[in-house]
């Protein structure tokens, strides 16, 4: 029987407040991601989906202080963004940042240009054969695996069926430029109710996590070819949300789901060895969807009242929940 894990009693709640933003959109933002520098830390970069039909869709690269350094426009609504390291394309080594267009059906691969901002390396279709909602790419998270290098894309949809929710992708670069995606597996429960977007990957400990809308944060294997890799290991985040389960990000021993809240959206903190909830806090984002925790401990959160992105420094949470850092 899976284990199910509920909310402590008293929970400390705590208000933080950010340190920046990025500067407001003209449309709508959904879900950011960051690329670090690595060796700089105030020379990486945020990127945020601007979650609209083309032509006003797109990925805006911001600076850490929050100033666009670039807009790459006419993406067909844009949902979700991830970044992978040290990928192998068109014989050059390339940091790259995944984008799912749901109205395309496909993956946007760009790599990644420190001070220049993003080049597009070519598109992979997704979803083959499915029709409406369950042919519309959602979330994504990228996932390499450790034993051989692979670099594998998960990814969710619009809609999809009560079983093999999401798809999974191997993503090999081309020796002549341009990317091939091959589908290794489907996977994933689904209760049913509302859909699943966000997906986020313990590249560590090779596990990912995904949010049920309506119901909790789901765990499996990421790696397909693990022995219990059809095997659901955990749902948690049942109980004490008080609108839909949206954004998810792993950082250090933890576990982050947001609470998705008109004006002040909550974020859950679980521990990542036990699953059970040890805080909540606040940044004062509205509507979030997509939130990120780069390693260097940067938590950005989407804020739909500005049409920006909310940034936070993990150990300001850390301190004000009692957490180890």
């Amino acid at each position: 029987m899976l284990p199910f894990f509920f909310s402590l009693s008293l929970l400390a709640q705590v208000e933080i407040a950010p340190f920046g933003e990025t500067v407001s959109e003209a449309h709508q933002t959904d879900d950011p991601a960051v690329w670090e520098h690595p060796r700089e830390r105030n020379r990486s970069l945020i990127l945020g989906t601007i979650k609209m039909a083309a032509p006003e869709g797109g990925v805006a690269v911001y600076r850490m202080d929050g100033s666009r350094l670039m807009m790459v426009s006419n993406l067909d609504r844009p949902n979700n963004i991830d970044v992978a390291y040290g990928f192998r394309v068109g014989g050059r080594t390339v940091d790259i940042a995944v984008v799912t267009e749901r109205n395309g059906g496909r993956l946007r691969i760009f790599a990644v240009k420190p001070e220049m901002g993003l080049e597009e390396l070519g598109t992979v279709p997704v979803f083959a054969g499915e029709t409406g909602p369950r042919a519309q790419p959602m979330g994504v998270a990228l996932y390499r695996r450790k034993r051989d290098g692979a670099l594998f894309a998960i990814v969710s949809r619009k809609g999809g069926p009560l079983d093999g929710y999401l798809w999974q992708y191997r993503l090999t670069g081309e020796a002549g430029g341009g990317v091939r995606a091959e589908k290794v597996r489907e996977f994933g429960r689904f209760s049913g109710a509302g859909e699943i977007e966000a997906v986020a990957v313990d590249g560590e400990r090779e596990e990912v996590y995904y949010a049920d809308e309506g119901a909790g944060i789901r765990k499996y294997q990421a790696d397909p070819a693990h022995a219990a890799a059809g095997r659901e290991l955990a749902v948690f985040g049942q109980s004490g949300w008080k609108g839909d389960r949206e954004g998810i990000a792993v950082y250090g021993g933890y576990v982050v789901a947001t609470d998705q809240q008109r004006g002040n959206s909550e974020f859950h903190v679980f521990s990542r060895d036990t699953l059970r909830e040890v805080g909540v806090f606040r940044v004062g984002a509205d509507t979030t969807d997509g939130i990120e925790i780069s390693r260097f401990g940067l938590f950005v959160a989407m804020n739909d009242s500005r049409r920006n992105f909310l940034l936070v420094e993990w150990k300001a949470i850390a301190a004000g929940l009692g957490l180890r850092r």
